[in-house]
């Protein structure tokens, strides 16, 4: 049986599909990803929290699904809208299809709407709020819900991804290649090694993962830790992870890197980047549509290569805002947005793409190895 299922935008424009994953009904930003692959990667990512994300591809699920690709324990965003999604996956890793996947984790999701002129809707007016059910097939009434949704701006969404304990995590890149992801955290690390503290608004997995690759002990805490708490486990570095929403809102967090700077080494990823700068003192903006994509080029201000990115953001740091002390390293050449700064007083720096992304492209690896320099210890 065909599950009808439809989504309804905040403008009132409403798409009629199938469904392909559970049943129900949710709201959230609307959001469209350029990505190819990484599927798995995208629903699997905690800063996707409260976004229905659209894939611009027009066939998703080719190569299926497994455990081992996982960036968290479960998907995370509110529902998914894809053009086609495959009725055979065809990869010797695949453990299920991804429609399997949706359902096992709840996922509300649709396929065979028109998601080219979802794109250029979102692209020409801005994301917009919306809703996706396969419950509520009523036209008028979806459209109430969407424009009486929250949205993203204002709310903490932090508090809902991050974990709840302090964690040692001791998997690298190298053990999850072997496909041993279950195994994470299970294996000793030297004490010996260069303490990173690891502050999780919603981190990815494969960042830590990073960080063990390059010589490092890391120590996982939740977001809402103090410095303090921080200081106590005498790190030679501080990382501030990617996350999902708005960071002008997280007080505990702007707080928590303002009593560290200048303490010990920073570096933050995404959501990191834009908690330094407000730190610092800089303002961020929501941006128009956000950059989503595992294809976005950045430019090196430093030695004018370019890099491709994997981003995930639909916030930005706002340059004129800018304080004297933060110089911005890289900057996006699609629009011109910052994606990269460094303090020039105290060792500190920050990117808004993700260097880490498994599944590529991997131009940007160089920044672990930045980031363990400036803890001023040599690799190997």
């Amino acid at each position: 049986m065909v599950q009808p299922a439809k989504l309804a935008l905040e403008d009132g424009t409403v798409y009629i599909g199938t469904s392909i994953g559970a049943d129900g009904e949710v709201d959230g930003e609307v959001c469209f990803n350029t990505s190819m692959t990484g599927y798995q990667e995208i629903l699997t990512d905690p800063s996707y929290r409260g976004q229905i994300v659209t894939m611009t591809y027009p066939q998703i699920g080719n190569y299926g699904v497994n455990e081992a690709d996982s960036e968290s324990g479960h998907p995370h965003l509110a529902g998914f809208v894809v053009r086609e999604h495959s009725r055979i996956e065809s990869n010797f890793r695949s453990e299920s299809s991804l429609a399997e996947y949706l359902k096992k984790w709840g996922v509300v999701a649709i396929e065979s709407i028109d998601t080219r002129a979802l794109v250029r809707r979102i692209r020409s007016q801005g994301a917009m709020r919306g809703v996706l059910s396969t419950t509520d097939l009523n036209d008028a009434s979806l459209v109430a819900k969407a424009q009486a949704s929250p949205g993203l701006v204002g709310r903490d969404l932090v508090r809902e991804v991050m974990p709840s304990q302090p964690t040692d995590w001791s998997e690298s890149v190298s053990d999850w290649t072997h496909l041993n992801a279950k195994s994470a955290g299970s294996s000793s690390t030297p004490n010996d090694l260069p303490h990173v503290v690891a502050l999780d608004y919603g981190m990815k997995w494969n960042i830590p993962r990073h960080l063990v690759d390059q010589g490092c002990r890391v120590t996982v805490l939740p977001g809402t830790s103090t410095a303090a708490e921080v200081l106590a486990l005498n790190p030679d570095g501080v990382f501030l992870s990617n996350g999902p929403g708005d960071p002008e809102p997280l007080d505990y967090a702007i707080g928590t890197i303002q009593d560290l700077l200048g303490k010990q080494p920073i570096f933050g990823i995404c959501l990191g980047h834009q908690l330094l700068s407000l730190a610092c003192g800089a303002k961020t903006f929501k941006m128009k549509f956000g950059h989503r994509g595992a294809n976005q080029p950045v430019h090196h201000l430093g030695n004018g290569s370019v890099e491709i990115t994997s981003q995930n953001h639909g916030f930005a740091v706002d340059e004129a805002s800018l304080p004297s002390d933060l110089e911005v390293t890289h900057r996006s050449l699609n629009d011109g947005t910052i994606e990269g700064v460094r303090h020039l007083g105290v060792a500190a720096f920050s990117v808004q793409y993700h260097p880490e992304a498994s599944a590529g492209p991997h131009d940007s690896h160089y920044l672990f190895q930045q980031f363990f320099d400036s803890m001023g210890v040599t690799a190997g």
